[in-house]
């Protein structure tokens, strides 16, 4: 993926907005400052349409889009090959950019892009934070079966890269390290129950991505079912003389873990909890 710096402003506020008397949303596309060495690679790059979500996967399923971020760390997702109808397509790059929120509905900030690239038929729209580029979508114009312009291809950084007043008004829980530095949502994130499988008491904490990744649960009121852990979850314990600060914060917890790893230990302002670990990955249906 590239690794360029640039230097440009960051995007206008991430506060939630509307759309327009033409569905237009507002400011959804903004001028902002040129980059110093703005992406310059071929926006009509070949992507594979069926991404699974690893990070090779999503930097090959995103074509054009994927070589254009600027993460600090992997790829977190991307993918191309969408279809639209003529109803969909727009008549402007900026209604082929619109076009990708309505369909695709994505977890990504709604306004704030910047036409970084034009070439031909494509046009390049960015998302960018201290002038470097978190969120690409590459838009295309009357491609085979899909009439005006629309997205043909998308990827975004790891949600720990995009602003903390935009993760913060949504479900993500952003831990930082020793240093202060947010952690990729790839290495620690967590997450509470979801609300329709009636699991609000309890949280979620995963560890890695992919075939490396562990899921511990606190569960005080034993909604998930202590037959999916390894153990069951305890609200007070000692800290085991074996576990080490792994230097993981979120507000007032602290992960600490033991060499096997077996279970999550979070130390609170009220003591220390054991969140045991997930036989298989835990999600609600």
């Amino acid at each position: 993926m590239r690794k360029r710096i640039a230097a440009t402003v960051l995007v206008l506020g991430l506060t939630a907005v509307g759309c327009g008397d033409d569905g237009m949303r507002e400011d959804l596309v903004v001028t902002g400052t040129p980059p110093a060495t703005p992406y310059a690679g071929r926006l009509d790059l070949p992507f594979r349409e069926s991404a699974d979500g690893s990070e090779r996967e999503a930097e090959e399923g995103s074509g054009s889009a994927g070589r254009a971020l600027e993460c600090d760390g992997e790829i977190y997702s991307g993918s191309g090959g969408e279809t639209w109808t003529k109803s969909d397509g727009g008549s402007t790059p900026e209604e082929g950019l619109n076009a990708f929120f309505d369909m695709d509905q994505p977890e990504l900030p709604h306004h704030g892009y910047r036409m970084e690239s034009r070439q031909g038929d494509r046009v390049l729209f960015s998302y960018d934070v201290d002038g470097r580029t978190k969120v690409a979508v590459v838009v295309a114009k009357d491609q085979p079966d899909r009439p005006g312009w629309g997205p043909e291809t998308n990827a975004s950084c790891d949600p720990a890269e995009l602003p903390a007043s935009y993760t913060d008004s949504k479900s993500y829980e952003i831990w930082t390290d020793r240093a202060g530095h947010r952690v990729p949502t790839t290495v620690l994130s967590s997450y509470a129950g979801a609300e329709h499988c009636d699991w609000e008491s309890a949280h979620f904490l995963g560890m890695g991505r992919d075939e490396d990744s562990r899921q511990y649960a606190r569960d005080p009121k034993g909604v998930l079912g202590s037959e999916l852990f390894t153990a069951e979850y305890d609200g007070d314990v000692p800290m085991p003389a074996d576990a080490h600060d792994t230097g993981y914060r979120f507000k007032d917890w602290r992960l600490w873990l033991t060499d096997d790893k077996s279970t999550a230990y979070v130390r609170t302002s009220d003591g220390v909890e054991a969140w045991p670990e997930a036989k298989d990955m835990v999600a609600c249906q």
